[in-house]
């Protein structure tokens, strides 16, 4: 994988999709659970998404399970607590796995290209990963890192 537009994922409907279908848009990418005290996020996430959509800035949100267990079994159970609960229109994809044996292509490619502090690995939920334009990976948020300082950060791929 050069970029990120080149891995493909499974959608919330369940079907394959390459993430080129967001060539030269800056993504925000994350790692998202329902349960999770750090959920308000995804408020935060849509209201990124509501302001800078028309300039070019996608959030892709991917559940994952491997945190104490914080996301629902069901992936319509996801989605409906994701737009009931903070109105999430922004692409939501199949829950995957972000770190171990069954990780998915798309973490390995963001861990290698920007490792975490003291260790590659995922440590959390909200793990946020700022993508330009030509599909690289630019920055890494930890899981308590604001949506206000990646906002700030990507003002500069605007």
């Amino acid at each position: 994988m050069q970029t990120v537009y080149d891995a493909t994922v499974q959608n919330a409907a369940g079907e394959t999709v390459s993430l080129g279908d967001y060539a030269g848009r800056v993504l925000v990418i994350v790692n998202t659970a329902s349960k999770c005290g750090l959920v308000k996020q995804l408020g935060e996430l849509q209201a990124l998404y509501d302001k800078y959509d028309e300039q070019g800035v996608t959030v892709l949100g991917f559940p994952c399970d491997q945190f104490n267990q914080q996301e629902f079994a069901n992936q319509e159970e996801t989605m409906q607590f994701c737009q009931l609960n903070y109105g999430v229109t922004f692409p939501m994809f199949q829950k995957i796995d972000v770190n171990g044996p069954n990780e998915h292509p798309l973490y390995t490619f963001l861990k290698r290209e920007r490792s975490g502090l003291l260790s590659s690995k995922i440590k959390w939920n909200y793990t946020k990963f700022l993508i330009d334009r030509q599909g690289r990976v630019v920055q890494r948020f930890s899981p308590v890192d604001s949506v206000q300082s990646v906002e700030k950060t990507l003002s500069l791929y605007l």
